[in-house]
């Protein structure tokens, strides 16, 4: 099985050169199929419409869980396809996508990391859709321009806090190696979490070697690698802990809808945006309901749930009322090509610090 610490273009080259080669033989073993024009839409969330009568599609998503399930059941009121869903985090779906390398079964991707799905498009395990509806309303630094995958939403990296123990919340970074802190903070761990990976890489590629220093302090002063996302939250919306660093913020902002004594800051000095990249994959069966399933989530009744759910939505022209926006957040000068090629690297290196 592949080693979740290189779960995203530092793949180990062997296991990946292995999927890419099972891939592209499943391709040639279906035969040479007919291109596909995909969904032509005309309408903003009509254009499921034009999937193929083949009735099947195999989404392998990132969640957020209520989002993937409104999403699926969205597409399947507007198409007639049923739609096969598995839900994990980034690690595990690229995981559960090595095991099944001699017979893949995804046809589409939703993951939570943008350098994941650049080196599945480095490695041609890709189908380009350049004509995807509302492809041209996206963020371009998000998305493929060729069309081989599509942020259709994102999420902000920040600092979540429990306002019942931290009355004034920190505005750097930094702060979270402050004493007072000692032994309060955790920090997701970034084999388990692609949003993780995408801070500590982001942050690096901004800052430089001398960006191991930040997280050399957190050690020190005992922040805890815990879990993936929602495992490193838990215990500070109970209390057990006061903050997280390199915190989701969709799942911030829900908490807090709930009631819970929770909040977010983004650090002044800037943070890391994390789209969530949707591809279609080359060894699909069901080409033609993989791309309408692309049209839907670009359409304006899935960009809004997107909002709905406190992300923010992939296409610039869609706002989110229950969240900062773009706008708003200060960001890291990050190099997206430095964070996939060092992934693997920063992922042993830090989680080898915080052991």
């Amino acid at each position: 099985m592949m080693n979740r610490h290189v779960f995203r273009t530092g793949w180990k080259k062997g296991a990946m050169l292995a999927l890419t080669l099972t891939f592209g033989m499943a391709v040639a073993g279906c035969g040479a199929a007919t291109p596909s024009k995909g969904a032509q839409a005309t309408g903003t969330a009509g254009q499921a419409g034009a999937a193929s009568s083949d009735q099947k599609l195999v989404v392998y998503s990132a969640g957020p869980d209520g989002l993937a399930k409104k999403l699926v059941a969205g597409y399947e009121a507007k198409s007639g396809v049923k739609v096969e869903l598995f839900q994990g985090t980034t690690g595990k779906i690229l995981a559960r996508m090595e095991a099944e390398k001699t017979n893949p079964v995804a046809d589409v991707v939703v993951l939570a990391s943008l350098p994941s799905v650049q080196g599945l498009k480095k490695d041609g395990l890709t189908l380009p859709y350049p004509e995807a509806h509302n492809a041209d309303k996206l963020n371009p630094d998000w998305s493929d321009k060729e069309g081989n995958y599509f942020s259709t939403s994102a999420s902000a990296l920040g600092i979540a806090y429990n306002t019942n123990l931290v009355k004034t919340p920190p505005t750097s970074w930094a702060d979270l190696a402050k004493p007072e802190y000692k032994d309060q903070v955790n920090i997701p761990d970034p084999s388990l979490s692609g949003s993780a990976l995408d801070f500590m890489t982001g942050y690096l590629s901004a800052k430089g070697d001398g960006g191991w220093m930040l997280f050399e302090q957190y050690k020190t002063n005992g922040v805890a690698m815990a879990g993936a996302n929602q495992e490193a939250l838990d215990p500070v919306i109970t209390g057990a802990k006061s903050m997280v660093a390199a915190a989701v913020d969709y799942m911030t902002y829900k908490a807090k809808a709930k009631g819970e004594p929770i909040d977010i800051v983004y650090p002044k000095e800037g943070t890391v945006i994390s789209p969530r990249p949707a591809a279609i994959l080359k060894s699909t069966q069901h080409e033609q309901n993989a791309k309408a399933f692309i049209d839907y989530l670009l359409s304006d009744e899935a960009q809004k749930l997107v909002a709905d759910a406190s992300l923010l939505p992939g296409r610039t022209d869609v706002k989110a009322d229950k969240r900062a926006n773009l706008d708003e957040i200060p960001l890291l000068d990050t190099n997206w090509e430095w964070m996939g090629d060092n992934g693997a690297d920063v992922t042993e290196k830090f989680t080898q610090m915080f052991k």
